[in-house]
């Protein structure tokens, strides 16, 4: 049996009005935040819109800015949130 880790994901932004704030997922337990974000994008076509690869999305994974090679662990809180632009 592979283990598995449990993680929290948040959504921040237009991603939470659209997604909510945030839902509970289970990966593999070496899985990446890119697979996380591959498992998300296969649950519902909203969500596959929305964290599509195309899109300008940041991930921070345990309130700390990563890139998708980051390994994401039992227990973790990745969040996805639009690019923040100033004016």
């Amino acid at each position: 049996m592979t283990a598995q880790a449990t993680i929290r994901v948040r959504y921040f932004a237009a991603l939470r009005e659209a997604l909510g704030a945030g839902e509970s997922l289970q990966l593999a337990a070496d899985a990446t935040v890119a697979q996380a974000r591959d498992a998300l994008i296969a649950r519902s076509p909203l969500h596959a819109e929305l964290l599509a690869r195309g899109r300008a999305v940041r991930t921070a994974l345990d309130q700390t800015l990563c890139d998708e090679s980051a390994p994401v662990g039992d227990g973790a809180e990745l969040a996805f949130f639009p690019p923040v632009t100033g004016g």
